[in-house]
């Protein structure tokens, strides 16, 4: 299945838009998505921590996504 990730802060600079289109196997988890991620866009991997947001919630790794998810990753945060 092929799921789309929307980018903000730092991933935006990191997929080079908006958003990015990830192939995935049906049954999928986050777990997997992060992977797949990774290997696509290596820099994410140099970043301390993202999140990612299944339909506006934080998501735990053994979660199992579907195509017509809504997918956000979330970069981490400086500030004060």
């Amino acid at each position: 299945m092929k799921v789309n990730v929307l980018a903000f802060g730092i991933a935006k600079e990191i997929f080079n838009g908006s958003s990015a289109e990830i192939d995935l196997n049906e049954e999928a988890t986050v777990s997997d998505l992060r992977t797949a991620l990774e290997e696509k866009y290596p820099r994410l991997k140099q970043l301390a921590s993202f999140m990612l947001a299944v339909n506006n919630e934080y998501a735990e790794g053994n979660d199992i996504l579907q195509q017509r998810d809504e997918i956000a990753i979330i970069p981490p945060v400086s500030g004060g």
